[in-house]
């Protein structure tokens, strides 16, 4: 039997603050609005995004609300190999449980950011936001002997599967133990319209050393 559970509330993301906070979807009040909006600015020139697009039904397009450039914006700018539960297709929305659980999950690919560009740290500022998420999610924490194809902290091709699956049944996603702060919990949703309530909060600046595990962290005075 497959275990379920409701997401914890609140949940908390870090975006790095070098992406600002556009609202193309903020403001506009129907699908057509959003499909004129986005041609007027450009979007639907960059092909991957159209492409993106085009795979989210419009009942699951976010719009007309706060925040909900933020939540499109997990969707539709994807890395090039995607990441642990999404294909490059289309993107998702990734949280914690806990803000320093959030802290763990980009410091840790800050730090993959350093080595690659082989510099000997890196520092980023991120902006924090809260948000809801709505609905019943497929539970694997405490599953990592079982599911060590899933977990695999290198490679990502048997939980992309199970993502995708859960994506394709209709499901909210999956919550799942960090696996860069032990005791930590984090929460992919599949579906733009189940992450409610988005708000964003306070700013840290984040530095990784490229060797080593140290994460520094200091929260910014509000400007």
């Amino acid at each position: 039997m497959t275990n379920v559970a409701e997401a914890p509330y609140p949940t908390y993301r870090l975006i790095p603050s070098q992406f600002p906070p556009i609202g193309l979807f903020d403001t506009v009040a129907t699908p057509a609005d959003l499909s004129a909006v986005m041609e007027l600015v450009g979007w639907t020139n960059d092909r991957l995004v159209a492409s993106r697009i085009a795979r989210l039904p419009q009942q699951e397009w976010v719009y007309g609300r706060p925040n909900a450039s933020i939540v499109m914006a997990a969707f539709l700018h994807v890395s090039p190999t995607g990441m642990r539960f999404n294909s490059p297709d289309l993107g998702a929305w990734y949280a914690a449980s806990e803000i320093e659980t959030a802290v763990a999950e980009v410091g840790h690919h800050l730090r993959r950011e350093a080595v690659a560009r082989s510099v000997p740290q890196l520092t980023r500022v991120y902006r924090s936001y809260s948000a809801r998420l709505h609905g019943v999610y497929m539970d694997i924490r405490g599953q990592q002997a079982e599911r060590a194809d899933v977990y695999a902290p290198d490679r990502y091709d048997a939980s992309q599967q199970l993502g995708e699956a859960i994506r394709r049944a209709g499901e909210a996603g999956i919550i799942y133990d960090s696996l860069r702060r032990r005791g930590g919990t984090n929460i992919v949703a599949h579906r733009p319209t189940n992450v409610l309530d988005v708000t964003q909060a306070d700013h840290f600046e984040i530095r990784v050393p490229a060797v080593g595990r140290r994460i520094d962290v200091r929260k910014l005075a509000a400007p």
